[in-house]
């Protein structure tokens, strides 16, 4: 009797129609799967950690279980991921004709990007948000291809056509901002990220990119008393996204000449969460390299630290913004004969490509912004200007955020000024100081250059 009645129940299981969190219809083999998919669903969208959840679930060969697990793989963002997420991969396509459409879309697209073909990826990524507007994991996956590919308005377009139907979603809202923000429309981006915070007070994307916004517009007390303010929820999340906030905050701190404490932040809050992590590793190169460019001995024992991991990313070529800071970070520490190996691995990669965009953005940008790294880490300050001058107007196309870009426009400028050129550099930053009326560090080195080219002294900054 027990078994025939749990069979029934089994049964009932199997008829009785499963959604995710956002409404979604899933198709799972084991209902108790449910508990975990829906982690990864909203563990990624949330940027919480517990979207690696559902690879307790792996056991469940249903489509949507195996393809999200896939994903959670090709996150690593290293050379091995694909051949990671193979298998699971595999498993989804082969359980996919048991599942709805929409889950086979899913599917396809996170098997187009174990494959390489982000094109694929997106156009499937941009036809679930027409059809299925609430699929909100794939809009994330999807923007998050178009933003590494340096495509802010496509990352926009992507969350605005799920705005109708899941405007009561504060992750939307954030994702919105960060879309507004990156196609330069700053109040729009405001206020998506303002009502996404009104809707749910830990939203970490939405206070990243309310950060980004207030330090685009030179706001940089209000933008670090903001973050100040909501740190306190910045809990249970994906390193990335808590060390990149931290390293939000280190930014502005670092506008303020506030040396001591973006160490202290870098020491505690930016490097050492998960160290093996692509994403913790760029933030710790960006920030050392902006606090060295800013005059601040940050040791060799905190590059010798970084440039461990970064020595085993020699052949990863995952994404070229990755591969220019994990150069530059070993070029940094000293480590000459790794980071010479990577700039001819990156040669090499760049010449193979055959996708049109992975082919120009290798080869026309990513390869002459490397050669102007290495030369600025060895002192060639005039070939660090020359190539670095060549990728700069096209460095958007490697992908990152506006933020993230600009050390490499810092470098850049460094280099011009090392190398003599003081008008072009007094061209340059003047503008960047009107921008940023309360920057102490622009100002700061205004200052130097105007000293040289006999300007007058202009008023400073006061610290805040």
């Amino acid at each position: 009797m027990r078994i025939r009645a749990m069979d029934r129940h089994n049964a009932s299981m199997q008829h009785t129609p499963l959604t995710d969190s956002l409404g979604n219809p899933v198709t799972l083999r084991n209902a108790a799967s449910a508990a975990a998919l829906n982690d990864f669903v909203e563990g990624f969208i949330a940027c919480e950690a517990r979207a690696v959840n559902v690879l307790g679930a792996a056991h469940d060969t249903s489509a949507i279980v195996q393809a999200s697990c896939a994903a959670l793989h090709m996150f690593a963002e290293s050379a091995d991921a694909p051949s990671n997420a193979r298998p699971f991969i595999d498993q989804a396509l082969a359980s996919a004709p048991q599942a709805s459409e929409r889950e086979q879309r899913f599917v396809a697209a996170v098997a187009a990007w174990v494959d390489g073909d982000l094109p694929r990826a997106i156009a499937l990524h941009e036809e679930q948000a027409r059809l299925h507007p609430r699929d909100l994991a794939s809009l994330k996956l999807g923007q998050y291809h178009l933003f590494n590919r340096g495509d802010s308005p496509g990352m926009l377009r992507l969350a605005l056509q799920a705005l109708p139907a899941a405007a009561d979603v504060p992750y939307l809202h954030g994702m919105l901002a960060f879309g507004w923000e990156q196609c330069h429309l700053l109040a729009q981006a405001e206020a998506a990220a303002r009502h996404a915070v009104h809707l749910c007070r830990k939203e970490p994307w939405a206070h990243h990119a309310l950060a980004h916004v207030m330090l685009t517009q030179g706001r940089i007390a209000e933008g670090s008393d903001f973050l100040a303010s909501v740190s306190d929820t910045w809990t249970d999340l994906n390193s990335f996204m808590v060390t990149h906030n931290w390293w939000h905050q280190a930014l502005f701190l670092l506008e303020q000449d506030r040396h001591a404490d973006v160490l202290a932040l870098y020491d505690q809050q930016v490097w050492g969460v998960v160290k093996e992590y692509t994403q913790d590793q760029i933030n710790a190169v960006s920030l050392l390299a902006r606090l060295e460019l800013a005059g601040v001995n940050v040791g060799a024992a905190r590059w010798a630290d970084v440039a461990d991991h970064l020595a085993l990313r020699l052949s990863d070529h995952v994404l070229p913004f990755l591969d220019l800071q994990y150069l530059y970070g070993l070029a940094r520490a000293d480590r000459t004969e790794p980071a010479l190996t990577l700039l001819r691995n990156i040669q090499a990669h760049a010449a193979t490509r055959t996708e049109a965009h992975e082919r120009t953005v290798w080869q026309q940008v990513c390869v002459p912004a490397a050669q102007g790294l290495l030369a600025h880490a060895q002192g060639d300050w005039a070939t660090a200007a020359q190539q670095l001058g060549l990728a700069l107007p096209r460095l958007i196309e490697i992908g990152g955020s506006h933020a993230q870009r600009d050390l490499f426009h810092q470098i850049w400028l460094d280099a011009l000024q090392r190398n003599g050129q003081w008008a072009a550099v007094q061209n340059l930053l003047q503008p960047m100081v009107n921008a940023q009326p309360e920057s102490v560090r622009l100002a700061r080195q205004a200052g130097v250059v105007n000293g040289v080219l006999g300007l007058p002294a202009l008023r400073t900054v006061e610290h805040a």
